[in-house]
Order: structure tokens, then C-alpha cells, then sequence
């Protein structure tokens, strides 16, 4: 009974502290769920919006902005099945707001930044060199945002009729490093963990301090440049969670199935593939990991050792971390006596150029480490 109150007075202590210092940036997780269903939006871009409405820890007005919220996505957010309509709507009534994932592109020839809208379907959209300036993350991976457009055709001309005339972030385009360093002040090292661990949509009071520490870890890639994890356990645990849906800068690859030129470099276009647009690189189903070109593997394991990779004349540098994930169905007890445990790998990543020999046989309860790598067991 104790213990129970003990940790209700701790929740109840943290949540203050986080309202005080951290005041209009705080979002009840549990209200992501009510809304989720029905829009698929990634769960940062909810949040975002949550955080816009019913950043309170007053009941009436947190009702209220979830009405606010579940009104904006039922009225602008476009459904790829519903793009032909929404196409439609603003055609006829001449201009429209809809909530799209909006990336930017320069267009050389014609010297104007185009926009492609990525449910909406449509590419070659005009948008004003100040938009791009003041959101220059449009340009590296694209962001998510409320965008009015208006449509205007003429005959014989060069780009879209849609245009964009105004444009809103609706998730972080930017970080103000120094209001978080003055917030954290406030927060001992175990209250900020919880905080840290909150903020992926876990609760704190549920594990112990080794599972903090083990949760905690899988989010390392996020914040160290070139740092590469590899994260096997059971199926339907949710390890690939953290990496789809809790941040703007990482990418999922289902399948495990790329290209040189998606992940790397494109040679034809002279463009950076995946590591140089995004932080982190996960790929889910490390079975299913493969190259179409016979060389991937091992420019891949020239990155993860370096951070850069020779594509024709030149070395090119990136920043991004590597995440494998990946499921076992034996215990690792099972598993190091009767083979190892990187079994779920493909054959031609299984050496000791791209994993360490000690991985393996490493004792019960340690997380080996090698450089800049990381290997976590999740037996959850």
C-alpha cells in the first residue's frame, strides 16, 4: 500500500514539475490512442497537435482540445484514398487547407523551389523561397504541416496549378536547446530518466531500474552520430516502435529490402540516399536485409566503421546510426548453446568485418560493445 502511494506522490510530483518548467510543451500520451484511429499520422504529428490544445492539466480544457484536434483531422487531413476528392475540393472551391507531409525541391531549370504533397499525390507545386528559408527542414526528408492551396491553370504552363500560399509546421521544425537545458534543471537524474522514458510513451513506474536503463539504450542512435544498434527478442514486442513512430528524423525500412542508391548515394541524380536526410536508418526484419547491387553490404560496412563510404570519385560523409532489429523464438540460453545469437541475420552479414566475434558468448545480464556498436537482448 506504501509503495503504491509512494509512486502515485512521485507521478503526481513529476507531472508538476513538468507543467511548471515545461509549460504549453506537455502531452497526456494516453490521449494519442482516442485520436489515432481512423488518421494515419505519425504519433509525433498528434502530438504536436495535442501540445497546441490541450497542453493543460485542466480536464474541461483538455476536452476541448481534443475536440479542436479530432475537428482538424476530420476536416484537412487527406487520406491518399480520398486525394482525388480533396483534389477536387480545391479546384472548385479555389483554395483549401489539407494536412500533408510536404517535402521541397529545388528545380534547377526553372530556379523555383516545387513542393511534392505526399498523400495528395501531386509534385511540382510552386512554394516561395521565404517559406523554404524559414523551414529548412522541407528540404532534408521533408515535414509534416497544415498548407493552404489554391489552384490556378493556365494554358501551356511550366509547373503545377496547385500553389501553396501559406504553410504551417505541425510538427517541430526546430529545437530551442537552451529552454531544455534551463527546464532540466529542475529534474534530478532519476526524475529525467522517467521524463526521457515518458516521452517515448512508456511509463516509468511499471519497470525496474535495469529495464529503464535497457529502454533507454535503444534511444543512444538518436542523439550520437554514427552509433549502431542491433536489438533481437521476441515477436510482437514492439521494437521497431521507437524508430517509426516516436521521432521526425528516423526512417523504418519494412522488409529490409534497399538499394545502394536509396540508402547511400544515387550516382544518376548526384544525390545523398537515406543516411544523409535522416538520423537514424532502421531496418526491420534483419532476415530479410538485402542489396539489389552486389557491393551494399560492403559499402555498408565501410559507414557503420567510418561514417563515410566511396561512392565514383568521391568519400562521402554521413551522420546517420544504423538500427538492426530483429526476432528470435528460443530463449538465449537455447540460443548460445545451440548456434549464437545472431542467427536472425543473413548469411553475408555474419562475420567478423561487420559483427564482433564476442557478441555471441557475452555473460548473462552485459551488453557487449565494440566502438561504436551495440547489441541489446529484448526479453520482454
Amino acid at each position: 500500500m506504501n509503495d503504491t502511494v509512494n509512486a502515485d506522490d512521485r507521478d503526481n510530483s513529476l507531472d508538476t514539475l513538468l507543467n511548471q518548467h515545461f509549460a504549453g510543451k506537455v502531452v497526456r500520451k494516453d490521449l494519442t490512442k482516442l485520436i489515432k484511429e481512423g488518421a494515419n499520422v505519425p504519433v509525433y504529428v498528434l502530438e504536436y497537435l495535442l501540445g497546441m490544445y490541450c497542453a493543460s492539466d485542466d480536464e474541461e480544457t483538455i476536452q476541448a482540445g481534443l475536440k479542436n484536434v479530432k475537428r482538424i483531422l476530420a476536416d484537412n487531413y487527406v487520406r491518399p484514398d480520398e486525394a482525388g476528392k480533396v483534389k477536387s475540393k480545391i479546384r472548385e472551391s479555389g483554395s483549401y487547407k489539407v494536412i500533408d507531409k510536404v517535402t521541397v525541391m529545388l528545380n534547377e531549370r526553372r530556379d523555383v523551389y516545387e513542393a511534392i504533397l505526399s498523400n495528395l499525390g501531386v509534385k511540382g507545386v510552386e512554394i516561395s523561397d521565404r517559406t523554404v528559408k524559414d523551414y529548412e527542414k522541407l528540404l532534408a526528408g521533408g515535414i509534416w504541416c497544415i498548407i493552404t492551396l489554391k489552384y490556378y491553370f493556365e494554358e501551356g504552363q511550366a509547373g503545377s496549378p496547385f500553389q501553396v500560399t501559406e504553410l504551417k509546421p505541425i510538427q517541430m521544425p526546430n529545437m530551442d536547446m537552451d529552454v531544455l537545458f534551463e527546464g532540466r534543471k529542475a529534474f534530478d537524474a532519476e526524475q529525467w530518466l522517467d521524463v526521457l522514458l515518458r516521452s517515448i510513451g512508456m511509463e516509468p513506474m511499471h519497470f525496474t531500474e535495469r529495464a529503464k536503463w535497457h529502454l533507454l539504450a535503444r534511444m543512444i542512435p538518436f542523439v550520437e552520430n554514427n552509433y549502431n544498434v542491433c536489438e533481437l527478442g521476441p515477436r510482437g514486442t514492439g521494437k521497431n516502435h521507437i524508430y517509426k513512430e516516436v521521432s521526425p528524423n528516423s526512417i523504418l525500412i519494412s522488409g529490409g529490402q534497399t538499394t545502394v542508391a536509396n540508402l547511400f548515394y544515387n550516382l544518376g541524380r548526384q544525390s545523398i540516399g537515406l543516411v544523409g536526410l535522416w538520423d537514424v536508418v532502421a531496418f526491420d526484419e534483419v532476415a530479410g536485409i538485402s542489396f539489389k547491387d552486389k557491393d551494399g553490404i560492403q559499402i555498408m560496412k565501410d559507414f557503420m566503421a567510418s561514417g563515410s563510404f566511396a561512392r565514383g570519385r568521391d568519400s562521402i560523409v554521413a551522420s546517420a546510426s544504423m538500427v538492426f532489429v530483429g526476432n528470435i523464438n528460443q530463449s538465449v540460453d537455447t540460443l548460445v548453446k545451440s548456434s549464437h545469437l545472431l542467427t536472425p541475420f543473413p548469411d553475408v552479414m555474419i562475420d567478423t568485418a561487420f559483427l564482433t566475434d564476442s557478441m555471441p558468448t557475452f555473460p548473462a545480464g552485459k551488453f557487449p560493445k565494440c566502438g561504436r556498436s551495440f547489441l541489446l537482448i529484448s526479453m520482454v
